[in-house]
């Protein structure tokens, strides 16, 4: 975990799930059953203390099942709480001594290549050179203010750094649970999207820079106002504004909510969460780690990265948010 909330979040917190927890038990448990009794415990508590676990996550203990590993069987504990399922495999020892979390690899397979085949980008407005061998796809929520710090990394510094060694996408993921516009805002920019990739890129710069303005408005303000600026984003490109209008006022969520799910099953949990080329960037980091992570991308492509200027000797560091 970050030494500092660089991120918003309001989901099941994702922890890495890593290392072997002892687990002393004195009852078995039946194969092919699910684990029951004094185990069921057991393996509750050991897993809630290991992970440290807040009390709204339910643990589901699922059958036990052969594996491939000698006097070992399988086990699917999934975490969830209201708004999210998300099942681990576990090994559990036939002595019920030994509870252990694996990751199994692949090695004949690209991890990030995965990755990426598995984000839809049809249709989405684009930013930078289309034919750049590195793509950066960030999932965002047009209310996080850790969203519109990244969106100031990005825009225009990184985006003038790299020219057009990269291609930048944006997929919808508003945290509505505590962001109460933030779902309106990706719908109305979406239906810009639809007729001026220009017009989104307008919208999406002003609403990062101005969130404020937009919350200011209160609760019964908040929605006519993104609708309003959508609509001079639209004067402003001279789209066909009927259309503009219908798409609007329909708040059709059908993309945004797939987006969602395909930002859950990719492990998203916080926004900004960054995609390079598949390597996964979480929260808002320094615009540091950010240029490594394209510099590596663009080396692994074989593409130059572009010469950075030295860091001023007397630069101050950002203060951590307080929130």
């Amino acid at each position: 975990m970050a030494s500092f909330k660089r991120f918003c979040t309001s989901k099941l917190p994702r922890r890495r799930l890593l290392s072997s927890t002892g687990l002393a038990v004195g009852m078995l448990a039946l194969a092919a059953a699910a684990p029951t009794g004094d185990l069921a415990k057991q393996i509750d508590r050991q897993v809630r203390a290991h992970y440290s676990l807040p009390p709204d996550v339910d643990l589901i203990l699922g059958n036990l099942r052969a594996s491939e590993f000698p006097n070992y069987d399988e086990l699917t504990i999934t975490f969830a709480n209201a708004d999210k399922k998300q099942p681990y495999q576990f090994l559990l020892s036939r002595d019920h001594k030994t509870l252990v979390r694996i990751t199994k690899m692949d090695l004949g397979k690209d991890p990030y290549l995965e990755t990426m085949s598995k984000i839809d980008l049809r249709g989405r407005p684009t930013r930078g050179n289309k034919d750049a061998k590195v793509v950066v796809v960030n999932y965002d929520d047009f209310e996080c203010p850790f969203c519109s710090r990244m969106h100031s990394t990005l825009f225009p510094e990184i985006f003038k750094e790299y020219g057009d060694r990269v291609l930048f996408i944006y997929k919808d993921y508003p945290l509505e649970e505590i962001h109460p516009w933030s779902v309106h805002a990706a719908i109305d920019a979406n239906c810009l999207a639809a007729q001026s990739a220009d017009a989104y890129w307008d919208y999406a710069d002003y609403l990062h820079a101005n969130q404020r303005a937009v919350s200011a408005k209160g609760r019964d303000g908040e929605n006519a106002e993104l609708d309003r600026l959508a609509g001079l984003q639209g004067q402003t490109h001279k789209l066909d504004e009927p259309k503009l209008k219908a798409c609007v006022k329909s708040q059709d969520d059908k993309a945004v909510r797939a987006s969602l799910k395909e930002g859950d099953d990719l492990g998203v949990n916080a926004t900004p969460a960054l995609f390079v080329n598949g390597q996964k960037l979480d929260g808002a980091v320094p615009i540091e780690e950010v240029r490594a992570t394209l510099d590596q991308a663009l080396k692994d492509v074989g593409v130059a990265p572009p010469q950075h200027k030295p860091a001023s000797a007397d630069a101050k560091a950002p203060a951590a948010p307080s929130k």
